[in-house]
């Protein structure tokens, strides 16, 4: 317990601390018109209150990632809660305020315009980024369908397909997926702005909920990091890069980078965004703490209070590593029959409506490419039509796999907005130092030296571990174990590569 605890205070704290540093390290400006006000269009961009911009935002990232990702990774042991907690003070917290910012002070570009702008004027550049991210919004929409299919069909038995060996809920797919495509195309305040915040808060208290329970009566089997930071998992996959990958949306995920323009169009004021992106990323963190614990806790042995993580790994083993079998146990257990189906509902509504914003990130990214008005109708239908057939094509594709590649490519995503933050934050510094005297102290407060550091350091991280994971990984190159310290040399000169270019950059801009 003391463990979780800690972890939870230190989130807390991180916001109001870290999350400050952050803001100021932006420097943002409350008069600076916002491109809802600037660019209003009745569909994209929509001025709305930051309370519901906040719970959408929080609905829109908290997909299967904080739930699923924490349930995987807290097999890896005690490790997990540390990633958990930093992951999301240091990189998620930064990375989603910076992609969030970014868009608002760009005119309320999508991610690629983003990274395209700050890593390279390329052609090829922007399209690969452009590429990569609809790969990544595919996979994560494939993912977010297949997943509340798999646990609505937990609930209530409906028509199944066997396509090659893999049993497909083929009714719940349709079903949430014509729901996916009224999210895609209509306005974005006519239903994710009315029905999102309300959804948005139900995960909430059900978290709440498996927190109480948890803290009041299973204290004393909770997993403690005192126990040992070792690598718990009985599959043979070594801890780094591999929980740093599983655990992605509950400490870093590329896919909110992809989420946070969406908002971005519809902030009134730049003074909302710590709350919002920044806050938004805190509380998921808070949510991916709390099954990561709950996830060990059940199935500890009540007398010893120890086992487990090992417990957990084994009933993931009979029920072909699939977390929608841990949720729905603890749940049932936990609250009863009907908090049971209430948790399990809001567990299913957050990768829905994660799902749902994430094609229609995909249609703003090739609208923006194809500089389409996105106001009639049929130039929506145009793009997002195609958007549907890959996705429900990517449905008949063994889960597991998909979800795999779908999380590095997630933290990859997630290291080009880290670096074009360090680029955007640097060219911010540099045009200050020149313009304004360096003893104007009003001035160094809000451009502090280094700034750029905040985004650098992480991005250096999620390099490491994206390279690595490429080489270790059994969907990459998957190296022998008794090879992969080779794999995290190669992994280290290529980060320390990533590192040279971007300290000669700095000095050849200086000089500019």
């Amino acid at each position: 317990m003391i463990t979780f605890i800690v972890a939870l205070v230190l989130l807390v704290v991180g916001f109001f601390t870290y999350g400050v540093v952050v803001e100021k390290i932006f420097g943002v400006e409350p008069d600076r018109k916002t491109p809802a006000l600037t660019k209003t269009d009745g569909v994209d961009f929509v001025p709305m209150s930051p309370w519901r911009i906040f719970l959408v935002q929080f609905l829109n990232i908290a997909g299967l990632g904080p739930i699923f990702g924490a349930i995987m990774g807290i097999c890896f042991g005690p490790a997990a809660f540390l990633w958990i907690v930093f992951g999301t003070i240091f990189a998620g917290g930064v990375h989603d305020y910076l992609s969030g910012m970014l868009s608002i002070r760009k005119g309320g570009v999508s991610l690629p315009n983003i990274i395209g702008d700050e890593l390279g004027k390329s052609t090829g550049l922007k399209m690969f980024i452009r590429l990569l991210t609809l790969v990544l919004l595919i996979l994560l929409t494939t993912t977010f369908l297949s997943g509340p299919a798999s646990l609505l069909q937990e609930l209530a038995s409906l028509r199944t397909l066997d396509f090659h060996g893999t049993m497909v809920p083929i009714a719940w797919v349709l079903i949430i997926f014509g729901y996916y495509a009224l999210a895609t195309v209509l306005p974005v305040d006519k239903l994710i702005g009315r029905f999102y915040p309300v959804i948005g808060g139900f995960l909430l208290f059900m978290g709440l909920g498996i927190m109480v329970v948890m803290l009041g009566w299973h204290s004393s089997e909770m997993p403690e990091v005192f126990d040992g930071l070792q690598n718990r998992q009985t599959n043979g996959l070594p801890l780094f890069p591999m929980m740093f990958v599983s655990i992605a949306c509950g400490a870093i995920s590329g896919f909110h980078g992809t989420q946070s323009p969406i908002m971005a169009r519809c902030v009134t004021n730049e003074r909302q965004g710590r709350w919002i992106f920044y806050g938004a990323m805190v509380a998921e963190g808070i949510l991916a703490l709390i099954w990561a614990a709950a996830a060990a806790t059940f199935f500890a042995d009540p007398e010893t209070g120890t086992g487990g993580i090992e417990n957990l790994q084994a009933f993931l083993h009979e029920h072909k590593d699939n977390p929608s079998a841990v949720i729905d146990i603890v749940s049932r257990n936990w609250l009863g029959t009907v908090g049971g189906i209430l948790a399990i509902i809001g567990v299913i509504a957050a990768p829905i409506t994660s799902g749902d914003t994430a094609l229609r990130s995909a249609r703003l990214i090739v609208a923006d490419f194809l500089k389409w008005d996105q106001r009639p109708i049929p130039k929506r239908l145009i793009i997002a039509v195609p958007l549907f057939l890959c996705v429900f094509g990517m449905v008949f594709v063994n889960f597991n796999v998909v979800w795999r590649y779908f999380a590095w490519t997630n933290q990859t995503l997630a290291c080009f907005t880290l670096w074009a933050g360090a680029v955007w934050l640097f060219k911010k510094e540099h045009a200050a130092k020149s313009q304004t005297p360096a003893t104007d102290n009003h001035t160094r407060i809000f451009n502090p030296k280094n700034g750029y550091l905040v985004a650098l350091i992480p991005a250096l991280f999620m390099t490491m571990v994206c390279s690595s994971y490429i080489l270790i990984a059994p969907e990459g190159l998957h190296i022998a174990p008794e090879k992969h310290a080779t794999g995290y040399i190669f992994a280290g000169l290529y980060t320390l590569g990533c590192l040279f270019g971007f300290i000669t950059w700095i000095k050849k801009h200086k000089f500019q």
